[in-house]
């Protein structure tokens, strides 16, 4: 019995690496999981998701192991979408719509050189990559490039003008014409995603998804923009996403008001001027990063490193991703707010993987995930 027992311990370890090292994606549904077979805890999933609140899954090496609440429903993800929207900008570079990060914005709108003469017209610098990195300074006082500026109305013209100069669509036609075709679609999104969370009359390129989905995006970008044999995004593009933290040293814009393009919109805040929060060595074009602060704090102390994502409202929206344990999370309508208790919710999420990854490739990693 002794023996037949050891045996199969060591079936199931078998079962677990070769699980780890095939490389899992999703077709029109989730290939499902129980946690204990990709080597989660359960019962620490659950306290995972009881602190965290809300609704919400957790993706394993491709697979879906643990949901809570209706994770199925779409919804409005606020400030989580800004990844979606640098996807399509490196999307663009792609297509040959833009020749590089560094062209200069005023070429699609040109009402921005005729802003700010008093300050030396500094709108007609801004570029492509510094909307996607919150550096545009974009009506603010300051020189683009020269500081972090996390701006809803920066936000909506870098929406505006990639959306509906560089691709062509219209608020009605962006879905059917550039979300779906280009990524939605590709992905085998279950839950139709938009960008017109509430209409196109109000906070037009707000994103609504469901948790089950935005996995899906968290999963190509995992897999460095590959999807099923097929780059949906550039390797190169993908990798950079997410590893090109604006240095901790680039100081946060002051509050001094710049003038705007006449009728500009905001994509959420109404505050003039904006300039909601500083970048902490973490902010890399749109996403969030486990990076270090001028003061080498790291942003989310003790999860692995090489942890980014998606935020919405503080936290309570979100997608994130941990490479080092091949593992995707989202929520919504959480009760999380601020980044001391996303950490946490990460962190207890890391305390449920058991057995550490391999990778999708089925590469060992060696020892622990870095924390």
């Amino acid at each position: 019995m002794r023996a037949w027992g050891l045996m199969l311990l060591v079936a199931m370890a078998a079962a677990r690496c070769a699980m780890a090292a095939e490389t899992v994606y999703p077709g029109k549904s989730w290939t499902r999981k129980p946690p204990a077979a990709v080597g989660m805890d359960a019962r620490k999933l659950a306290a995972f998701s009881e602190f965290t609140g809300g609704r919400g899954c957790v993706v394993r090496h491709g697979c879906l192991v643990y949901t809570w609440g209706d994770y199925k429903r779409r919804g409005d993800v606020a400030s989580a979408a800004k990844p979606w929207y640098s996807h399509f900008l490196f999307k663009a570079i792609e297509l040959g719509k833009l020749p590089s990060l560094d062209q200069k914005v005023a070429e699609w709108e040109p009402r921005l050189a005729d802003i700010n003469a008093a300050l030396g017209h500094k709108d007609r610098a801004i570029t492509f990559r510094h909307m996607a990195n919150q550096t545009s300074c974009y009506g603010l006082v300051e020189k683009p490039g020269t500081a972090f500026c996390y701006n809803d109305w920066q936000m909506a013209l870098f929406w505006d003008t990639l959306f509906l100069k560089v691709y062509g669509a219209t608020c009605r036609t962006v879905d059917a014409k550039v979300l779906r075709p280009m990524l939605a679609g590709p992905l085998g999104c279950q839950d139709r995603p938009t960008f017109m969370a509430f209409g196109t009359r109000d906070r037009a390129g707000r994103l609504a998804v469901s948790p089950r989905d935005f996995c899906r995006f968290g999963l190509l970008y995992l897999r460095k923009g590959n999807w099923r044999g097929k780059q949906l995004i550039g390797r190169k593009h993908a990798i950079m996403a997410v590893t090109s933290p604006l240095p901790a040293s680039l100081p946060r814009a002051s509050r001094k008001k710049a003038q705007m393009i006449p009728h500009q919109r905001s994509i959420g805040s109404g505050s003039i001027p904006d300039n909601q929060c500083p970048h902490r060595g973490s902010y890399s074009f749109l996403w969030w990063l486990n990076g270090l602060d001028e003061k080498g704090r790291r942003l989310w102390p003790g999860v692995p490193t090489d942890a980014y994502g998606a935020f919405g409202h503080g936290g309570p929206r979100a997608m994130a991703v941990i490479p080092s344990l091949d593992l995707v999370v989202s929520w919504n309508d959480a009760r999380l707010r601020g980044w001391a208790r996303v950490g946490k919710a990460l962190r207890l999420l890391t305390e449920a993987v058991l057995v550490p990854s391999t990778g999708p490739a089925g590469k060992p990693r060696a020892g622990r995930a870095r924390r």
